[in-house]
Protein backbone atom coordinates (compact mmCIF):
# COMPACT_ATOMS: atom_id res chain seq x y z
CA UNK A 1 0.00 0.00 0.00
CA UNK A 2 1.10 3.72 -0.71
CA UNK A 3 2.86 5.46 2.01
CA UNK A 4 3.65 9.19 2.50
CA UNK A 5 7.00 11.28 1.92
CA UNK A 6 8.79 9.02 -0.70
CA UNK A 7 7.40 5.91 -0.17
CA UNK A 8 5.72 3.74 -2.77
CA UNK A 9 3.94 0.66 -2.90
CA UNK A 10 5.21 -2.38 -0.15
CA UNK A 11 7.16 -4.87 -1.80
CA UNK A 12 6.59 -7.52 0.89
CA UNK A 13 9.14 -9.91 1.83
CA UNK A 14 10.03 -12.37 4.72
CA UNK A 15 12.19 -10.05 7.58
CA UNK A 16 15.52 -12.36 8.08
CA UNK A 17 16.17 -10.47 11.10
CA UNK A 18 13.60 -11.47 13.00
CA UNK A 19 13.61 -14.88 14.70
CA UNK A 20 10.32 -16.78 15.71
CA UNK A 21 10.77 -19.73 17.03
CA UNK A 22 8.55 -22.34 14.60
CA UNK A 23 6.40 -18.86 13.53
CA UNK A 24 8.29 -18.03 10.22
CA UNK A 25 8.72 -18.96 6.98
CA UNK A 26 6.59 -20.27 4.42
CA UNK A 27 5.21 -23.41 6.26
CA UNK A 28 4.88 -21.86 9.72
CA UNK A 29 1.41 -19.76 11.54
CA UNK A 30 2.82 -16.24 10.28
CA UNK A 31 4.87 -15.15 7.69
CA UNK A 32 6.81 -11.60 8.44
CA UNK A 33 6.96 -8.69 6.01
CA UNK A 34 8.96 -5.69 5.53
CA UNK A 35 7.31 -2.51 4.80
CA UNK A 36 9.18 0.88 3.48
CA UNK A 37 9.89 1.73 7.03
CA UNK A 38 12.47 0.07 8.58
CA UNK A 39 10.76 -1.60 12.02
CA UNK A 40 7.36 -1.68 10.88
CA UNK A 41 5.85 -4.96 9.78
CA UNK A 42 3.16 -7.22 8.63
CA UNK A 43 2.03 -10.31 9.62
CA UNK A 44 0.44 -12.70 7.22
CA UNK A 45 -1.54 -15.30 9.31
CA UNK A 46 -1.75 -18.55 7.60
CA UNK A 47 -5.54 -20.30 8.29
CA UNK A 48 -5.35 -24.11 8.67
CA UNK A 49 -9.00 -24.89 6.93
CA UNK A 50 -11.09 -28.04 5.96
CA UNK A 51 -15.08 -28.41 4.44
CA UNK A 52 -16.03 -27.24 8.25
CA UNK A 53 -14.31 -24.09 7.93
CA UNK A 54 -10.92 -22.68 9.64
CA UNK A 55 -8.77 -22.33 12.38
CA UNK A 56 -6.29 -19.35 12.74
CA UNK A 57 -3.44 -18.15 14.82
CA UNK A 58 -3.67 -14.40 16.11
CA UNK A 59 -0.73 -13.97 18.15
CA UNK A 60 1.78 -16.71 19.90
CA UNK A 61 4.12 -15.27 22.08
CA UNK A 62 6.36 -18.18 21.93
CA UNK A 63 6.66 -17.84 17.93
CA UNK A 64 6.60 -13.90 17.82
CA UNK A 65 8.77 -12.74 20.57
CA UNK A 66 11.23 -11.64 18.67
CA UNK A 67 9.12 -8.98 17.28
CA UNK A 68 8.51 -7.59 21.29
CA UNK A 69 11.92 -8.69 23.08
CA UNK A 70 11.49 -8.79 26.88
CA UNK A 71 7.74 -7.31 26.22
CA UNK A 72 4.19 -9.44 26.49
CA UNK A 73 0.51 -8.43 25.77
CA UNK A 74 -0.48 -6.20 28.40
CA UNK A 75 -4.25 -5.85 27.05
CA UNK A 76 -6.30 -6.60 24.30
CA UNK A 77 -9.00 -3.62 22.98
CA UNK A 78 -11.90 -4.99 20.82
CA UNK A 79 -13.96 -1.67 18.58
CA UNK A 80 -16.39 -0.75 16.37
CA UNK A 81 -16.28 1.62 13.86
CA UNK A 82 -19.57 2.76 12.24
CA UNK A 83 -19.89 4.82 9.38
CA UNK A 84 -17.78 4.64 5.78
CA UNK A 85 -15.19 7.31 5.62
CA UNK A 86 -14.90 7.51 9.46
CA UNK A 87 -11.02 8.06 11.11
CA UNK A 88 -9.94 6.99 14.36
CA UNK A 89 -6.54 8.22 15.36
CA UNK A 90 -4.02 9.53 15.18
CA UNK A 91 -3.30 7.98 18.87
CA UNK A 92 0.37 7.23 20.72
CA UNK A 93 1.57 6.72 23.68
CA UNK A 94 5.01 9.10 25.71
CA UNK A 95 7.47 6.89 27.12
CA UNK A 96 7.91 5.26 29.56
CA UNK A 97 4.64 3.66 28.70
CA UNK A 98 5.31 3.35 24.61
CA UNK A 99 3.85 0.56 22.88
CA UNK A 100 4.00 -2.00 20.16
CA UNK A 101 0.40 -2.58 18.68
CA UNK A 102 -1.06 -5.90 16.92
CA UNK A 103 -3.89 -4.43 14.73
CA UNK A 104 -6.02 -7.39 12.97
CA UNK A 105 -9.53 -6.05 11.53
CA UNK A 106 -12.37 -9.03 12.15
CA UNK A 107 -14.50 -7.51 9.78
CA UNK A 108 -15.05 -4.80 7.77
CA UNK A 109 -12.36 -2.72 5.60
CA UNK A 110 -9.74 -0.45 7.24
CA UNK A 111 -7.43 1.62 5.23
CA UNK A 112 -5.22 1.49 8.52
CA UNK A 113 -2.33 3.98 9.29
CA UNK A 114 1.26 4.50 10.96
CA UNK A 115 3.62 7.58 11.08
CA UNK A 116 6.77 7.25 12.61
CA UNK A 117 7.65 9.53 14.94
CA UNK A 118 11.21 8.04 16.22
CA UNK A 119 13.53 10.70 17.01
CA UNK A 120 16.44 10.88 14.18
CA UNK A 121 14.78 8.52 12.25
CA UNK A 122 15.82 8.56 8.54
CA UNK A 123 11.83 8.46 7.69
CA UNK A 124 10.51 10.78 10.82
CA UNK A 125 6.64 11.38 9.42
CA UNK A 126 6.63 9.26 7.20
CA UNK A 127 3.53 7.40 7.09
CA UNK A 128 2.84 3.95 5.49
CA UNK A 129 -0.72 2.39 5.23
CA UNK A 130 -1.89 -1.30 4.87
CA UNK A 131 -5.54 -2.03 3.73
CA UNK A 132 -7.13 -4.69 6.10
CA UNK A 133 -10.14 -6.93 6.15
CA UNK A 134 -11.60 -9.86 7.18
CA UNK A 135 -10.39 -11.90 4.35
CA UNK A 136 -6.94 -11.13 3.47
CA UNK A 137 -5.70 -12.38 7.24
CA UNK A 138 -3.08 -9.12 7.72
CA UNK A 139 -2.16 -8.13 11.27
CA UNK A 140 -0.23 -4.89 10.99
CA UNK A 141 2.58 -4.67 13.64
CA UNK A 142 2.56 -1.27 15.03
CA UNK A 143 5.95 -0.41 17.06
CA UNK A 144 6.90 1.92 19.80
CA UNK A 145 7.66 5.35 18.18
CA UNK A 146 4.92 4.88 16.08
CA UNK A 147 1.76 7.20 16.03
CA UNK A 148 -1.37 4.82 14.85
CA UNK A 149 -5.09 5.35 13.14
CA UNK A 150 -7.36 4.16 10.40
CA UNK A 151 -10.16 4.85 8.38
CA UNK A 152 -13.37 2.60 7.79
CA UNK A 153 -14.18 1.65 4.34
CA UNK A 154 -16.74 0.13 5.14
CA UNK A 155 -20.22 0.75 7.29
CA UNK A 156 -19.14 -1.31 10.09
CA UNK A 157 -16.05 -2.31 10.80
CA UNK A 158 -14.44 -4.31 13.69
CA UNK A 159 -11.01 -4.48 14.92
CA UNK A 160 -9.20 -5.95 17.56
CA UNK A 161 -5.63 -4.37 18.94
CA UNK A 162 -2.83 -6.31 21.37
CA UNK A 163 -0.97 -3.99 23.61
CA UNK A 164 2.70 -4.69 25.31
CA UNK A 165 1.54 -1.74 27.83
CA UNK A 166 -1.97 -0.74 29.30
CA UNK A 167 -3.57 2.51 28.32
CA UNK A 168 -2.26 5.71 30.37
CA UNK A 169 -4.03 8.39 29.78
CA UNK A 170 -1.97 10.49 31.26
CA UNK A 171 0.94 9.00 28.57
CA UNK A 172 -1.37 9.61 25.49
CA UNK A 173 0.08 11.84 22.52
CA UNK A 174 -2.35 12.31 19.29
CA UNK A 175 -1.59 13.70 15.91
CA UNK A 176 -4.29 15.61 13.24
CA UNK A 177 -5.30 13.02 10.82
CA UNK A 178 -5.27 16.07 8.60
CA UNK A 179 -2.30 17.64 9.21
CA UNK A 180 -1.16 18.83 5.90
CA UNK A 181 2.43 18.18 7.00
CA UNK A 182 1.80 14.58 7.32
CA UNK A 183 -0.12 14.62 3.79
CA UNK A 184 -1.57 11.46 4.84
CA UNK A 185 -3.65 10.39 1.29
CA UNK A 186 -6.78 9.42 2.74
CA UNK A 187 -8.97 6.98 0.47
CA UNK A 188 -11.76 9.00 1.64
CA UNK A 189 -13.30 12.13 2.95
CA UNK A 190 -12.25 12.25 6.69
CA UNK A 191 -15.59 12.35 8.54
CA UNK A 192 -16.21 11.13 12.26
CA UNK A 193 -13.67 12.29 13.94
CA UNK A 194 -14.27 12.67 17.64
CA UNK A 195 -13.85 16.05 19.48
CA UNK A 196 -10.43 14.89 20.74
CA UNK A 197 -9.11 13.60 17.97
CA UNK A 198 -10.17 16.09 15.67
CA UNK A 199 -8.54 18.72 18.68
CA UNK A 200 -5.42 17.91 18.02
CA UNK A 201 -3.23 20.11 16.47
CA UNK A 202 -0.72 20.23 13.58
CA UNK A 203 2.70 19.10 14.12
CA UNK A 204 4.68 22.21 15.37
CA UNK A 205 7.91 23.02 13.62
CA UNK A 206 10.20 22.38 16.70
CA UNK A 207 8.66 18.82 17.34
CA UNK A 208 11.70 16.04 17.16
CA UNK A 209 9.81 13.65 17.82
CA UNK A 210 9.90 10.54 20.40
CA UNK A 211 12.67 8.76 21.93
CA UNK A 212 12.08 4.98 20.72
Amino acid sequence: MEGGRGHGRVQPGADPRIRCDGGCGVSGRFEILTTPIDGLRILQRKPIGDSRGYLERLFCMDELQGLVPGKRIEQVNHTLTAGRGTVRGLHFQHPPHAETKFVHCLRGEVFDVAVDLRRGSPTFLHWHAEVLDADNHRTFVIPEGFAHGFQALADECEMLYFHTATYRQEAEGGLNAQDPRLAIRWPLPVAGLSPRDAAHPFIDANFAGVVA
